[in-house]
């Protein structure tokens, strides 16, 4: 008997329990035995449990958001916190530990489900022997090899439903609103969901902003008679000469990108005198039903990565290659972000229709 194992870490996002229930499905439809582990890596370490999957497991499972296996972003087998003797925390190699925890358990191989930081640490694991095929997963569609990731278009239709909302309270009070969105070092969100939305201000991290810049555009918005703003902000934009802005987590000290909203709505309310409004939509951009793409793209993602396992693919990364799902090395894939095209066509498209980027 085969024995399969699952993984999903890192950030959540929509179209995760797609790609569970086309693998689990794909498996046994081999004759195979599927465990999950729960939370990333945390059960095959201990913390946390290893469950079996079956039909009946996954049945229904398709159009919900989040992954019935759990998550997190802190579960790093190769840089694992452990308290010392004298109580403080220190970090430790755990891999080996995991490496034989994954041979007790019989797995034959394990299809890793995440973004670029579980597919480093999925690589890493295969180069210590763990037949690994990786599942490319974040809403930030920031990893080059493959064409779109599940849980992108979701989220820009989160955010884009979002920002639709704002404009007729905007227009109402005749303010300004700044929407801060998510997407790391990378723009895609931002850009997708602020042209779709027609704002009037969009700052990505790819182009670099001046605030003067910015105030001219509010300033000529409010001369024409438009007595309202939309300003779509990437978490990680940045002015020119500048650094992002992060949050510090109080009780764990951890950095996150985070702020940028607050900040531009002080800065444009002091230097042009509107009243101005910051918005962050933080997670609920992770969450809700995929749409029917997403949901396809990871139904297709989870049954080539089963079709990869079976081929003995092992190292690779499912990635769409329209109109085709290929596999690629996981080295690859990890190796650069993917960036928005500052020169592209939907670049061109915004700035065609008036919409400023602040440069």
């Amino acid at each position: 008997m085969f024995r399969l194992a699952i993984s999903t870490g890192g950030g959540d996002a929509p179209g995760l329990n797609g790609v569970i229930r086309a693998i689990v499905l794909a498996a046994i439809h081999r004759g195979w035995e599927v465990h999950g582990i729960r939370k990333g890596f945390n059960g095959l370490l201990g913390e946390d449990a290893v469950v079996p999957l079956t039909a009946d497991s996954v049945r229904g499972i398709t159009h919900l958001g989040g992954t019935i296996l759990g998550t997190t972003n802190r579960g790093n087998p190769f840089n694992w916190p452990v308290a010392n003797e004298r109580g403080e925390i220190e970090m430790r190699d755990r891999s080996d530990e995991l490496v034989a925890a994954f041979r007790r358990h019989g797995f034959d191989a394990m299809i890793v489900i995440g973004g670029d930081g579980s597919l480093r640490i999925a690589h890493a694991l295969f180069k210590k022997g763990v037949p690994i095929v990786g599942v490319p997963k974040t809403i930030d569609n920031d990893l080059a090899a493959t064409d779109v990731t599940f849980g992108f278009r979701t989220a820009v239709q989160t955010a884009t439903e979002a920002i639709d909302k704002l404009h007729s309270t905007a227009e109402s009070h005749e303010r300004t609103m700044v929407v801060e969105v998510m997407g790391r070092n990378t723009g895609w969100i931002a850009l997708f969901s602020g042209v779709s939305s027609t704002a009037d201000v969009i700052l990505i991290p790819e182009i670099p902003y001046r605030l003067e810049r910015v105030f001219d555009k509010i300033r000529e918005r409010y001369s024409s008679g438009r007595n309202f703003a939309i300003v779509v902000a990437s978490e990680g934009a940045i002015p020119v000469g500048g650094e992002e802005i992060f949050q510090t987590e109080t009780h764990s000290g951890v950095k996150r990108y985070g702020g940028i909203a607050e900040h531009l709505a002080g800065e444009i309310a002091e230097h042009t005198g509107v009243e101005t409004r910051s918005l962050v939509l933080g997670h609920l951009q992770r969450g809700g039903t995929p749409t029917a793409y997403d949901r396809l793209i990871a139904l297709r993602f989870g049954a080539a990565a089963v079709r990869m396992v079976e081929a003995g693919r092992f190292g690779t990364m499912v990635a769409l290659h329209p109109p085709e799902v290929r596999a690629v090395p996981i080295e690859e894939a990890i190796a650069q972000i993917k960036r928005v095209p500052v020169g592209g066509d939907i670049v061109q498209t915004a700035r065609d229709m008036g919409i400023a980027f602040g440069d």
